[in-house]
């Protein structure tokens, strides 16, 4: 897994109001979507990842109010 990439993919994201509310409103209408626009977003900052990167970061991800909004999200997680 590209640990360092999605951790530095996630605070990047974390740092960035407009990419957390895009990401949000997707990924409660089209989870799968929001997995592929976190891939993008990865790909256009130079930290590349892979949906599976993204997955198991998640999973492992201490940080409960991010696996909140997941968990109501999961239909493609």
């Amino acid at each position: 897994m590209s640990r360092s990439n999605v951790d530095q993919l996630y605070h990047r994201i974390e740092e960035n109001s407009s990419y957390r509310k895009a990401l949000f409103r997707q990924a409660l209408q089209d989870p799968q979507g929001a997995l592929k626009s976190i891939v993008q977003i990865g790909d256009d900052l130079g930290l590349p990842v892979s949906i599976e990167d993204v997955k198991e970061y998640l999973a492992h991800l201490d940080d409960t109010d991010t696996k909140q909004w997941f968990i109501k999200a999961r239909g493609g997680l």
